[in-house]
This record gives structure tokens, C-alpha cells and sequence, in this order.
């Protein structure tokens, strides 16, 4: 089954609008028509989702954290948590408060996420943080082309691949047709896609192409993919 998987950005405890990346641009939901509120907590009562996908952008950007929400919110749903993770006591961290920790290669290395996927077999999701094509990383191991990483990654138990492009976070502009049809024919793990996701045509064509989910917010808060269809 195809999931289109709900995403909450957190900041300073409340639901804001991502685009592109640019954090310190980021602002509260606004105009949404599925909820009058911005409040994280809120959101998922009216919405009601089987799964939710979770950045702790305070966390992120070391300012603090959201852990108290999050941990209310994994009471009520499934939950995959991006916190931002650096280190295997950030893994430990996430695994106490969500169902699947989210490692992205924007600030681990890939040693943590084979540890992780060692210790933690079957809870560990790695995001593929992109840009303009090229992976976000600070690690020379994963300084390789997006192909080449998701053949590394298919060495490690893991339970999904996030293909996250941040500059088509919160845009609505597409998805990048012939590039994901690469990926999901390369990776032997379960693929999700985020960023840029605009309607359910793009719904069907991720389906078409091999890919298992999206992961949705603008498109959800404007109206263009139903609640109802949430994961």
C-alpha cells in the first residue's frame, strides 16, 4: 500500500510552514484548511493519522528541543522523528520518544548509521538530505553521488530510504520523475519522497514509478491531496 504519510515541522513548539530550507524564514501554518491551529497537538486530533513524519527543528539547530510534544504526540500515533541526529546518544535519544528514528546524512556520518542499524535493526530510517541534485553531508563517505549512496545503504538493515529535497520543501513545484525511477530501481529498501510533492498526480506517478510513500504537508494544508488519504 502506498502511504502518503502526514509531516509536522515543529519550531518553538507550534506547526510551521517549511520551504526550501530556509530555516529562519520558516513561520506558523497559516490559512490551512484543515485546521484553524498551529498547535502540533491540535493538528494530529483533527487529522487523525496512522503515521506521522516529525522534524524538531529546534533540536536541528541546536536551540533547544521539542521532546515533551513529540513524546505526546508518539502517544497517540505512529511516529518518525528527525531530531537532527549527530551521534548514537541522539539515536538513543529518538528511539525513546518515537517509533523510528530518522538519520539524515545532512548531520551524521555514515558510521552512526550503521551502528544505529545495528543496534536498533528495523528502527532506523536514513534521509537522503538533497540539494540541487547533489547529497548534503559533511561526511566524505557519503559525499558521492545520490546512486552511489543508496548502494552503501543497501548494506545496512534499515526499515525506509527518505529522498528529501530540500529546496523543493514547501514549493509544490514536482517531482523529479526520471531520478526517482533511478533510485527505486537501485534501492532494496522501502523508498519515501519529500519534498515538492504538489497533488494526487504526483501521487500516482510516484506510485507508477516504484516509489512506497510521500511525504506531504503543503499539499495537504491547501487542499490539493484530501486528509482522507492520509497514511
Amino acid at each position: 500500500m502506498f502511504r502518503i504519510i502526514f509531516v509536522l515541522d515543529i519550531l518553538n513548539g507550534i506547526v510551521v510552514h517549511a520551504v526550501r530550507g530556509e530555516r529562519a524564514k520558516y513561520r506558523p501554518v497559516k490559512n490551512s484548511r484543515i485546521c484553524d491551529s498551529s498547535d502540533p497537538l491540535e493538528m494530529i486530533s483533527t487529522i487523525g493519522p496512522s503515521q506521522v513524519y516529525i522534524a524538531d527543528l529546534d533540536h536541528i539547530q541546536d536551540i533547544g528541543d521539542n521532546f515533551g510534544v513529540i513524546e505526546k504526540i508518539s502517544q497517540r500515533t505512529n511516529t518518525m522523528v528527525d531530531i537532527g541526529v549527530k551521534n548514537m546518544d541522539d539515536v538513543r535519544e529518538c528511539v525513546r520518544i518515537a517509533d523510528t528514528v530518522i538519520i539524515g546524512t545532512e548531520t551524521a556520518s555514515l558510521d552512526i548509521i550503521e551502528k544505529a542499524a545495528i543496534q536498533f535493526p528495523g528502527r532506523i530510517n536514513v534521509s537522503m538530505d538533497m540539494k540541487n541534485g547533489i547529497v548534503l553531508t559533511k561526511d566524505l563517505k557519503m559525499d558521492v553521488r545520490p546512486e552511489e549512496l543508496i548502494r552503501k545503504l543497501n548494506e545496512f538493515d534499515l526499515k525506509d530510504i527518505i529522498i528529501l529535497d530540500l529546496g523543493k520543501v514547501g514549493t509544490s513545484t514536482g517531482i523529479n520523475t526520471d531520478f526517482l525511477k533511478e533510485m527505486a530501481g537501485i534501492s532494496t529498501h522501502k523508498i519515501l519522497v519529500g519534498g515538492g510533492v504538489k497533488d494526487l498526480d504526483d501521487i500516482v506517478v510516484l506510485q507508477e514509478l516504484g516509489i512506497d510513500g510521500a511525504l506531504v504537508a503543503t499539499a495537504v494544508h491547501n487542499g490539493k491531496i484530501p486528509i482522507e488519504l492520509i497514511y
